[in-house]
């Protein structure tokens, strides 16, 4: 029985710490949530609770005005006030193309960190996700298919390193690079 407790606690340490990498996954938001992505519908809809919902999302859009030199707030409130559909989805588009350069540009700084820059990267395939039908359709597929190579470029770990294949940051920014150049008309 000694030797069945001593396994059983060199079996929960090893898990604790092939669980810590993950511990300290990147995230801009609370686990699961995103605020811009959760605000679609509500705002879409338009309302007193669509006012409530941008008030919501503020800081949000603030940032993205602030570091990626996109104008929302001001556009996006009045299209909300006004009713205005196709514009309130037009401007979240726009949210949602400088959510992936924003979550893109963590990933690379990250790309010595798998597990961080695959969260970021899931992340921005999320705000891709609810593009895609908005873009044409060559850019929809190529958009994807960069998707899929930035995924690639930041490299797998393995199982216990079989099968490990390095970060390759030229071939990420070449990807991050062409998946923008596609996102160009939101």
């Amino acid at each position: 029985m000694h030797l069945i407790a001593r396994m059983t606690i060199a079996a929960t340490l090893t898990s604790l710490l092939l669980a810590a990498p993950a511990a300290q996954a990147y995230s801009y938001a609370a686990a699961g949530k995103e605020p811009l992505i959760d605000a679609r519908e509500v705002l879409l809809k338009g309302g007193s609770d669509a006012a409530q919902s941008l008030s919501g999302i503020d800081e949000e859009l603030a940032y993205l005005e602030t570091h990626h030199k996109v104008t929302l707030r001001e556009p996006l409130k009045a299209a909300v006030t006004a009713g205005k559909t196709d514009e309130v989805a037009s401007l979240l588009n726009r949210a949602y193309r400088a959510e992936i350069e924003r979550r893109l540009e963590g990933a690379e700084q990250n790309l010595g960190d798998y597990q961080s820059a695959k969260v970021l990267v899931v992340k921005s395939k999320r705000f891709l996700d609810l593009v895609l039908p908005a873009l044409p359709e060559s850019h929809r597929k190529a958009a994807e298919q960069e998707i899929a190579n930035v995924l690639k470029a930041i490299g797998n770990p393995g199982v216990f390193g079989v099968g490990a294949a390095p970060a390759d940051s030229a071939a990420f920014k070449q990807a991050e690079t062409a998946l923008m150049q596609a996102l160009a008309p939101l």
